[in-house]
């Protein structure tokens, strides 16, 4: 299986004959659009210029690199991570790490308190819930919970309560694999 490195490398070089474009013409044309947020991208792309969903979420991605000075979706991250959450950063780079090593059409979206990771639609939600707990809530609908996978919410059925990075093991990975391929 090709690392995450490789598939960007794989989707960058394939970008101009699959989209039309090259990556510098895509931010060219996007730097007139006045776009703040990687989801309005995503769909502008998709609905104007029927770009696939993938290439679509890797030229978002590459357009907002370096302006999280703006109120970007690093400055959400950066945010969420302040303060007496600052220990928990590392264990929120783990999940989103893992999450893109399950596919190139992963979408990492910044809210104001959690991250959400997209495929076709939901399939994770990172939320800093405590000063020393990350929820992962994973959509798993029609799962029976266990002791450690939760019922949750109406976004993710789900819920695994991570205090570190030892708690993020094979199980929880399993889990959060699973969510993202019933999110294709």
């Amino acid at each position: 299986m090709a690392t995450p490195e490789e598939q960007l490398a794989t989707m960058l070089k394939n970008l101009p004959e699959k989209t039309g474009k090259k990556l510098e013409e895509w931010k060219k044309l996007l730097a007139g659009k006045g776009f703040e947020k990687h989801g309005e991208i995503v769909k502008y792309l998709k609905s104007e210029h029927d770009v696939g969903h993938g290439f679509a979420n890797l030229i978002a991605a590459k357009t907002l690199e370096g302006e999280s000075s703006g109120g970007g979706d690093a400055d959400l991250v950066e945010a969420q991570y302040a303060g007496p959450k600052a220990a928990l950063r590392p264990l929120h780079d783990e999940i989103v790490k893992f999450a893109k090593s399950l596919g190139g059409d992963v979408e990492i979206a910044p809210k104001k308190t959690s991250v959400s990771l997209r495929r076709k639609k939901q399939f994770a939600l990172i939320t800093p819930a405590t000063k020393t707990r990350i929820d992962l809530g994973l959509a798993l609908k029609g799962d029976d919970p266990t002791d450690r996978l939760e019922t949750y919410n109406a976004m993710c059925s789900h819920r695994v309560r991570l205090e570190s990075a030892a708690d993020f093991d094979e199980e929880v990975k399993a889990w959060m694999k699973e969510a993202y391929s019933r999110a294709g």
